[in-house]
Formats: C-alpha cells, structure tokens, sequence
C-alpha cells in the first residue's frame, strides 16, 4: 500500500477493519525501519525469577525445640547430637536459605515486618513528563499533544509501546498509538511493530497476531529470532499450529531455537494429537544439548498414551534422566506424572503425597528409601576426583605451597584415621563475640571427643598466639582433646579439610559452616558433582544452636537417605518441589510416591517406630 493510499484509508477511517484487526495496514519497508538493526531491542516478555538468597554462615536457631537422637556413621562410631529430623533443621533443606536471610534481615533492622514498601516504577527514559500510560485510546490529536508535551519526542513511539507492554493495557490503547505512527510518518518501523506483537502475544489476541504476522512477512524481507519466537507462542495455541513448525525452522537457519521455542511446539503437537512430531523434537532437543523446560515434560506427561509401549519407554527415561541429573519436577509436573501412572491400564499403581521419616523410610509405604552414604566405587571416584581437581589443582598454590601440602600429607600418614575433622577457624567464627572465639572452637571439639572420637582440628599460626580473641588455655586444651594441625596464616583451610576427610575414609565427617560452592564448582563433570553434593549432605555436621563452654553442642540432623528420583520395579519414589524458595544447594522435602497395587497389597509397609 502506497503512503497515499494510506492517507487515504486514514481519511476514511479504515485502517482499521470493524472486527479492530490490522488487515489494511501493509506499510513499506522504508529507510524509517531500522530492520536488523533494531532486532536486538526486541521486546523480552517478563519473566517472575525469584532470586535465590545465598545462606548467611552461622546463623543459629534459637527457637526450635529438640531431641536427643544416636545417628549411625556407618563405621561403627555412634555421633550423638541433639537433632530434629532434617524437614526442621537442615541446612540443605528447601527453602532455608531463604528463610534464614529474611530473619537476618528482620534482625538487622533492615526491612519491618508490618511495611514492605515497593520500590516506585521507574519512568521510561525519554519521557520527562509521562508517569502512566493512558488509561483509553487517544485519538490522532491527541496522541500528538502528548507527544509534544514531552522532552524527547524522536523516540515517543517507541518508548510508549514499551509502556503499554510492561502495563498490559487493553489492545486499544497500543492500536491507536499505532494508528497515530503511521498517520504522522507514513510508515511502521519493524521494532513498533515487534513490541505491538508482543502485546498481542501477550494478552492471547491471537486473530491480531494473525495479521500483523502478514503485515510483517509483506512489509519486511526477513524477520529475527524473537519475532519468530513471539509467533510460535501465540501460533502453538491455536488451531495454526503447524506453521509454529515453520517458524521453527526459520530460527534454525540463523541461531539454535530456544528450549521455550521447542516446549511451546511440542506442547502443541501433544495436543493435536500428534505425539510422533512432538517426540521428534524432543529428541531433536536432547541432541542439541538444551536445558528442558519442566513445562515440556509436563506436556508429554499429560499428553503421554499409557498403552503405547514406547511411548512407556520414553517417559520413563525422563524420570531416569531426572535421577541422574538430580533434576526436582515441580508441582504441576509431579501431578501430571502422578496422573499418567495411575492411567496405565496393563498395570495398576497407586500415587500419594508423601514425605520421608528421620529414618529414611516413605511414610506412605514404608519403602526403605536409598542411603545417604555413597557405595565403595562412588567413593573411590569421587576421592580421586577431589584430590586432582581440587587438592593439587592448578590454582591451589595460590593460597598455599607445594612444601605445605607435603608436610600435611605427611602429617595425616603419620595419624590413625580420623572420625571428623574441624575447620577451626570457620567454627570459632560461629560467635558474634570474637573475643570468646577460642572457647567456642573447645566446646565443639569438647562435645566430639565426650563421644569417643578421633579428631583433627585445623586452624592457622595466629590462633597460637595469645590474645583476647585466642585464649592460650582454651587452646592447649584443644590441642589436649584432638590432634592439630595449623596452617600458615595465608593459606586456605578448605583443601586441607577436605584431604583429611576423604584420606580417612568413608566413615569420616567434618565440621563446618562453609558450605563448599566454589570448590563443587572446581569439579570436572556433573556427575561428580552430584556425588560430591551427596558425600557433603551425608558428612557434613553443621553446628546448631547456641555454643557455650560446659554445655552439649547440637549439630544439624544429617539424613540417612539421597534425595534423589528413585525405583524399586514395584515403586517409585520423587522429590518434588512445592515452594519456590529452594536454593541450588537444597532439596526438596516432599515426595511423590507410586506403588504398583499388587505389590502394596502382597507385601506389607515397614514401619517406622520412631
């Protein structure tokens, strides 16, 4: 359509159909659309990502109550402590990160509990004297007074159709925006257009995604990835939804699609009835190595034949790739797998929400869910792998010396294995009161060798000489209860902490409130990863509580099972999330159990007396 054509369907008041739709407007592709140029501000839908709050060392719980519990350590040493199941306590537990940073806040006076003011929009750049977008549609006039009232008219349009974006105002208000463009510069740049789609995308007008789409393809000679990903949204939901495949295709010729791209076609092809397609590019996914949207799984549950043997074989192998990548479903995933268990019709099974006994067994079954502990091969994995990447890893000297690491190598050989090993300094800094740091530290290693245990207590040169932050009586003390072993004042604690623990075997733990992130992080593959983060959870004695001298120590419970997906042929046992409060370092607490019918029936729950 011509700039005088245009005119004159504006003069006439039909650039507009009667149904609203954006049918007449196909504009020219001017020198005033700044095409690829401008793709790279294309409009992003908002997305709700709750920020994970990193857990503050050494905060204790004062209020929770507690009980006395004997917890095996699978080397024949009994560790007594004071404990609450791991739902309560855990540092690992879902949700206590958070928690423990807003109590934190709360008590450094930081935010109220009764007011928690929002912080103010921020006004669009541009727009001096605009603070809200209208509230109805303006007509041609007026749209221009508004636009002149302002400080820096070059970018009004644009800057506006991003407000209506973020505000998600009725399609009016953008339409007539619109309207005034292309009647005041005879053209639609390709960014008002992209940001007008997104509002369209937005708010499910899918027959107005449908035209402007035309306008698009007729006004431009190509189009960029979010435009196309803005398509397969609004396209996947309707009954068009085979040209989302098209426009798959043509982000493929220029970048990889996204896992949201995939999900949304996926999704659609489940629906249809189209369950081949759709596990052609899930399978076309998994090659290219994307990160799965839970919504995807989810859609295949949903959609999934339980009397299709491979479509069985497939949704079995989420669940199995869920177990090895210690991957969590959500909630709305947990129940659909829930639902398509109890649709199989060759076998009956029966799902419940359930959670696990400080004793690791299924308080809905009474399945003994797997050990914490890792097997004699895992370990010897993982042993090898931390004493490569982490121990003699290439940036460990930076913090220590070869002749260093030497003389505690030599030094550990020299000592009967050892039950736990204490990060001194990082257990001393648990008090807010520095000066009773040394105390703190002899409570701990007090409360160890009360149990009967062999102990190593690691610290630095300047814990050694007195001060009122290091008692040289506390410390002699120390030394008396536990073997020592005090590194440089310069060198990091951790590798030496970790080389002493996994050297003494499987039976070993520690004690520390570091949480070890970075060097996990170190770690070659993933794999290792998550045996380490299992080795961690099931070694780990994190101090609880208030510390004093003369009185017992409590220590955070340690679980006795993995928190992992699992299966025993006539069950299924997975941990799903059901907050959105859990950190990366944390497990979820609630679990999906699926029991075959039978089996239930013809083999009796366990129980668990505690």
């Amino acid at each position: 359509m011509t700039i005088m054509n245009l005119n004159q369907c504006l003069r006439s008041g039909s650039l507009f159909n009667t149904q609203g739709s954006l049918a007449f407007l196909a504009l020219p592709f001017t020198k005033h659309s700044p095409r690829y140029r401008e793709w790279s501000s294309s409009p992003q839908l908002s997305k709700n990502n709750n920020s994970k709050t990193n857990m503050s060392r050494g905060w204790r719980d004062s209020t929770t109550r507690h009980r006395t519990d004997t917890v095996p350590n699978g080397g024949g040493q009994n560790f007594r402590s004071k404990q609450n199941p791991p739902i309560l306590k855990s540092v690992f537990a879902s949700g206590t990160a958070k928690r423990t940073a807003e109590f934190m806040k709360k008590k450094a006076g930081l935010i109220s509990e009764e007011n928690h003011h929002e912080e103010p929009a921020r006004r669009p750049a541009g727009l001096k004297g605009i603070l809200q977008p209208p509230e109805q549609p303006l007509s041609v006039e007026e749209w221009k007074k508004l636009k002149e009232s302002v400080g820096s008219p070059e970018r009004f349009d644009i800057s506006m159709m991003g407000m209506l974006l973020k505000s998600g105002k009725e399609l009016d208000i953008p339409k007539s925006l619109l309207s005034f463009v292309a009647t005041e510069k005879g053209t639609v740049s390709y960014q008002l257009l992209l940001q007008y789609l997104a509002i369209c995308v937005n708010g499910n007008h899918d027959p107005e995604v449908f035209d402007v789409y035309s306008i698009m393809r007729e006004s431009f000679p190509s189009l960029d990835p979010g435009a196309y990903s803005l398509l397969i949204k609004s396209y996947s939901r309707t009954s068009r939804w085979p040209q989302a495949v098209t426009f798959l295709n043509e982000i493929k010729k220029v970048a990889t699609p996204s896992p949201g791209n995939y999900g949304h076609v996926i999704a659609a092809a489940i629906r249809n009835g189209q369950p081949i397609t759709a596990w052609e590019l899930y399978d076309e996914l998994l090659a290219k190595g994307r990160t799965h949207q839970q919504e995807t799984w989810t859609s295949l549950f949903e959609g999934g034949c339980p009397s299709e043997s491979w479509q069985q074989e497939k949704l079995l192998g989420i669940l199995l790739y869920m177990r090895n990548n210690q991957v969590y479903p959500q909630l709305n995933l947990a129940s659909a797998i829930k639902t398509w268990f109890e649709r199989t019709p060759s076998q009956k099974w029966r799902g419940t929400w359930s959670s696990a006994s400080p004793k690791g067994l299924c308080k809905s079954c009474g399945t003994e869910l797997e050990s914490i502990q890792l097997s004699a091969e895992e370990y010897q994995q993982l042993r090898s792998k931390v004493m490569t990447d982490i121990i003699q890893g290439r940036d460990v000297f930076n913090k220590t010396t070869p002749e260093e690491l030497e003389e505690f190598k030599e030094f550990v050989r020299t000592k009967p294995a050892f039950d736990v090993v204490v990060d001194g300094l990082n257990v001393a800094n648990i008090t807010n009161d520095r000066s009773k740091q040394s105390e703190t530290l002899l409570a701990v290693v007090s409360e160890l060798k009360l149990q009967g245990l062999t102990i190593l207590v690691l610290g630095r040169k300047h814990m050694l000489r007195p001060s009122k932050f290091w008692s040289r009586h506390n410390m002699k003390h120390i030394q008396e209860k536990a073997h020592c072993f005090f590194t440089e004042n310069i060198s990091e604690d951790d590798p030496f902490l970790l080389y002493a623990t996994l050297h003494s075997g499987n039976h070993c733990r520690f004690v520390s409130q570091d949480l070890m992130r970075d060097h996990k992080a170190c770690l070659p593959d993933d794999v290792t990863k998550r045996l380490f983060f299992k080795w961690q959870r099931g070694h780990q004695m994190l101090v609880h509580g208030h510390v004093a001298l003369g009185r017992r120590v409590r220590f955070q419970s340690i679980p006795s099972f993995d928190t992992i997906v699992q299966t025993s042929g006539g069950t299924w046992h997975i941990p799903y999330d059901d907050t959105e409060d859990r950190s990366t370092y944390e497990v979820p607490q609630k679990w999906l159990c699926l029991t075959r019918i039978h089996d239930f029936i013809t083999a009796p729950a366990k129980t668990d007396k505690t």
